[in-house]
């Protein structure tokens, strides 16, 4: 099958009626399209299907009768326009008519078009005089975009014609207008995606440094220099011949994915979702070893968006120039070989990158002028060159290099915009043959946001932002590292600390090695080096002690500061933590990860003052918290006998774990609810006495699955717990205490939903025939992804064990895990919910139904029914 046998079969249709054959015809050309790809050309592949449309509209426009009317005009505009279409792209159409439709032609259109629908075509059509597309066009730049590409496919030559003169009159949009709504458009759309393409589901046509970017400099073109083809902006020297021919590659390189994608997905998908990647990978060749091909093939798509982000940078900013016809207003001679013109720092001479070291002295340049906003893309031309010249060895191999390096490790303003031009035209990954390795490097899960070079960027430049003045939300963070004498080994640690990804190991431990021959190779001192090497083995520690420990057991702060030993360890590892969360996805941090680091840092800062002797900063915490909760009571009207008795019902872990202003809350509520009988239960929430979340407590007496039917109600109402405190009282009753939020991680700001969820687990808990059933659904993400189960046991303090899990986050895991609890007579009494990604990691407090931590037996038996319930 060709695409002239394609075309041959059109013309033998000779009724418009003939669905069934136009279908067939239609279901050819994706036989072709298929049958071609593994070994066509992409290019021809393209235009080849636009080339198919076009046969096909123009025999149903003349089977229709439709160019018999004079006026009319069938036009392609968009990505059509061009002649190029993918697999399932829209057809964007314009029936143009220089007058007013008559009744019989708007009849006549709706039949073509509605014929067009029935037969499968996917269109985006308007049908418009040419006056309305005029106005239309002059009122919205989207619809100006997709005329500067409009192309004559039937109808009057004389109507199109019209409609193009009409385009170029002086009240249209003008060269100027048109450049800068596209500049702001493309801005605006780089935002959407975070500024970067190192997403792990990017989007092949929208993403910064993809389609979309390349379409920008060609209607620009179009528009304002009125060039048909690329290969004229050589003639007017915008280009150089092989950055043309690098261009084109690039395209060629995302055409194929994007077409590939089409034909897996069997629709119009532009982003390159986990569902698809593997499938695309092994139709673009990279082989069928699933997570080893998705990996080459987003390591290959990584380095050509980055191609593509650097030209677009270069035209753009010479477009601008000669477009909005600016002069430079400021002038500033750096030094021999570079100046700023206006900020962007620009070279003075044709070859100033002559040496590795050169790129390195230049970065300091930059730190040295904190003026400079960036490159000029007669310098981004240079560096480009310069950077594929010194290809053949790393910098670091060579001994000033790694001086000059260390120099822009302890340059105060080296990681403001020095720092982004490292990473991002690739001067990092040419010095470090680490950093090579991660850079474009997948994260197969839903927890990591960013490739891991583009999320170790986003971790320094947050260690940076919090040295910064404007730096107001995390003041802790910024008197730490105001106050470090060496700020350079909490950046060197940042940037080794996932290095060791992808390498079949503990990447913790394989970065600590790097890091430790870094710092010999860059004679780093012995003692430094030491902080450096244990802040990367270490950089998980703090978080998972804070989300899957008990933080306030005097032994877990007690081994932790055993861990840390020293302030400075403290408070490095806290600044790194902080930073690390924040730039592993953008809903990862929240006021209740905030909170719990914040606590283990406090406690464990207290240890550390006195002597490693946690008990008594404990012990200090309930004689503080009792004080100053009494107070708010004796305030609020309280008297000191209710207050007295009330206390006595609980421990002393009660008063550790929480706040004054929760104490006082949770004694008001009930105290003022007199329970008195049995079947007495109390279900309140209070939205501010957490800064992490909204507080929901249970208090009454012991009820036969509780945890599993709250978690439950609230799992099957989108609500996420994320910490959950499982008390008993001295005389009896049960007093639970859940921190709970939206499933993105927000608070429960509205008054009617927190009323609905109280009702919800008081109905549940007082009517025990209630049938409850969680129909939440699981996630298209979640179901592309493996995680396997998980349990470990670990001794806690006198009569309890740790349950540590790690699961799918399906919809109903806490039920189950709690009703396996009250099958297995297991006590529970804390449970520490934290949901990373698709990945459920909780810790839960659990003693057997004599108080006795869990014997091997209880142990192996609770293994092997999780398995059973969740598989």
């Amino acid at each position: 099958m060709s695409l002239q046998s394609l075309i041959a079969q059109i013309k033998l249709i000779n009724s418009a009626d003939n669905i069934k054959g136009f279908k067939a015809c239609i279901a050819n050309s994706y036989d072709w399209l298929n049958s071609e790809f593994s070994g066509g050309d992409v290019t021809g592949l393209v235009t080849g299907r636009a080339t198919f449309i076009d046969s096909l509209l123009r025999h149903l426009w003349r089977l229709v009768e439709l160019n018999q009317q004079k006026h009319l005009s069938l036009v392609a505009v968009g990505g059509y326009g061009r002649g190029q279409l993918q697999p399932y792209s829209d057809i964007d159409l314009l029936i143009l008519s220089s007058k007013t439709y008559s009744k019989s032609q708007q009849e006549s259109i709706s039949r073509f078009i509605t014929l067009l629908w029935d037969i499968g075509l996917d269109l985006g059509q308007s049908v418009r005089t040419i006056k309305e597309t005029f106005n239309n066009a002059k009122q919205d730049v989207t619809i100006a975009t997709n005329l500067v590409e409009a192309r004559l496919l039937a109808g009057s030559q004389d109507t199109f014609d019209e409609l193009h003169n009409k385009l170029q009159s002086r009240s249209y949009w003008s060269s100027k207008d048109f450049f800068l709504a596209k500049l702001e458009e493309q801005t605006h759309r780089h935002s959407k995606f975070k500024g970067t393409s190192y997403n792990l589901e990017p989007n092949i046509k929208e993403s910064p440094g993809c389609l979309r970017d390349i379409q920008s400099i060609g209607w620009v073109a179009k528009k304002h220099f009125k060039v048909v083809d690329g290969t004229e902006l050589i003639e007017k020297g915008y280009f150089n011949e092989q950055e043309f021919e690098e261009l084109i590659e690039c395209r060629d390189h995302l055409w194929r994915i994007r077409f590939a994608l089409h034909l897996i997905a069997g629709r119009s998908e532009n982003r390159l979702l986990f569902d698809f990647q593997t499938d695309v990978a092994a139709k673009l060749g990279y082989g069928e070893d699933g997570k080893a091909s998705v990996e080459r093939m987003m390591k290959s798509f990584f380095r050509t968006v980055r191609r593509i982000s650097e030209l677009n940078e270069m035209l753009l900013q010479r477009f601008s120039s000669d477009v909005l016809a600016t002069k430079v207003k400021s002038i500033e001679v750096i030094n021999t070989d570079f100046e700023s013109l206006d900020g962007l720092i620009a070279p003075r001479g044709n070859d100033v990158f002559d040496v590795p070291e050169d790129i390195l002295r230049f970065l300091l340049l930059i730190a040295d002028h904190p003026g400079i906003v960036g490159l000029h893309s007669s310098c981004l031309r240079q560096l480009r060159l310069a950077r594929r010249k010194f290809h053949s060895q790393y910098f670091s191999e060579r001994p000033e290099s790694r001086i000059l390096f260390m120099q822009l490790m302890k340059h105060p303003n080296f990681f403001a915009i020095a720092w982004d031009i490292t990473h991002k035209h690739g001067i990092i990954q040419a010095y470090l043959a680490q950093w090579d390795h991660i850079v474009g490097m997948m994260q197969f899960d839903l927890f990591h946001a960013y490739t891991v070079d583009e999320h170790t960027h986003r971790l320094v430049k947050n260690v940076h932002h919090y040295g910064l003045p404007e730096n107001k939300d995390f003041p802790r963070c910024g008197r730490i590292v105001k106050n470090l004498d060496k700020p350079e080994l909490l950046y060197i640690a940042a940037i080794f600390h996932d290095i060791g990804k992808g390498r079949n190991g503990d990447h913790s431990k394989l970065g600590a090695i790097d890091a430790e021959e870094f710092c010999i190779a860059h004679q780093i001192e012995n003692k430094d080096a030491e902080l450096i090497k244990w802040l990367v083995e270490n950089h998980l520690l703090m978080s998972v002690i804070a989300q899957r420990r008990d933080i306030y057991d005097a032994d877990v702060i007690n081994d932790f500061a055993n861990q840390v030993r020293t302030h400075n360890n403290l408070n490095t590892l806290y600044v790194l933590t902080l930073a690390d969360i924040r730039a592993t996805n953008d809903n990862l941090w929240n006021d209740w990860k905030a909170s719990l680091l914040r606590e283990l840092y406090l406690l464990t800062q207290k240890a550390l003052d006195n002597g490693l002797e946690c008990k008594v900063a404990i012990q200090d915490r309930v004689d503080e918290h009792q004080t100053k909760a009494k107070a708010i009571l004796l305030e609020n009207g309280v008297n000191s006998t209710q207050i007295e008795q009330f206390w006595k019902r609980l421990s002393d872990d009660y008063f550790a774990r929480f706040k004054p202003e929760q104490i006082a809350w949770h004694a008001n509520v009930i105290l003022a609810s007199h329970p008195m009988t049995d079947d007495f239960l109390l279900v309140e929430a209070n939205e501010s006495t957490a800064k992490s979340g909204t507080e929901l407590i249970v208090y009454g007496k012991m009820k036969k699955n509780m945890f599993a039917q709250i978690a439950s109600v609230l799992d099957s109402r989108n609500v996420s717990i994320h910490d959950a405190q499982i008390m008993r009282t001295h005389d009896g009753y049960v007093f639970d205490s859940f921190i709970i939020l939206e499933q993105n991680g927000d608070r429960i700001e509205s008054l009617s939903r927190l009323n609905s969820l109280k009702k919800a687990v008081e109905t549940q808990l007082t009517k025990p025939g209630q049938d409850h059933s969680n129909k939440r659904k699981m996630s298209r993400q979640m179901k592309q992804l493996d995680v396997p189960t998980k349990v470990r046991f670990y001794p806690g303090h006198s009569n309890v064990t740790l349950v540590e899990l790690e699961a799918l986050d399906a919809p109903g895991l806490l039920a189950k895990i709690g009703e396996l609890f009250v099958e297995l007579e297991f006590n529970l009494h804390m449970a520490k919910i934290s949901t990373i990604g698709e990945r459920a990691e909780d810790l839960f407090i659990v003693s057997s139904k004599d108080n006795t931590q869990l014997t091997q037996n209880q142990q192996v038996q609770f293994k092997a029914r999780l398995n059973e319930t969740l598989h």
